[in-house]
């Protein structure tokens, strides 16, 4: 019988939202939409790049971010 060994991998997960999405949501759909969509191009992804992260997911204003390092995760945060 062959032992079979786990590979494991540690990881740092960053999970970030938009404070006061709700209510500008409520103001304006459209700009908001807009303006969420400009903030991922322009903001997280160049950020993801730079700390070596990888986005896992999108929901609505919230981000789910993997990063190989916990100090890359907490200076991207």
């Amino acid at each position: 019988m062959t032992e079979e060994r786990a590979q494991r991998r540690l990881a740092a997960i960053l999970a970030a939202d938009v404070v006061g999405y709700s209510r500008m949501m409520g103001v304006d759909e459209a700009g908001t939409l807009t303006a969420l969509k400009a903030w991922h191009k322009n903001v997280i992804q160049p950020l993801m790049t730079k700390h070596n992260g990888r986005v896992v997911k999108l929901m609505g204003d919230g981000v789910l971010a993997e990063f190989g390092s916990a100090v890359n995760a907490v200076e991207c945060a």
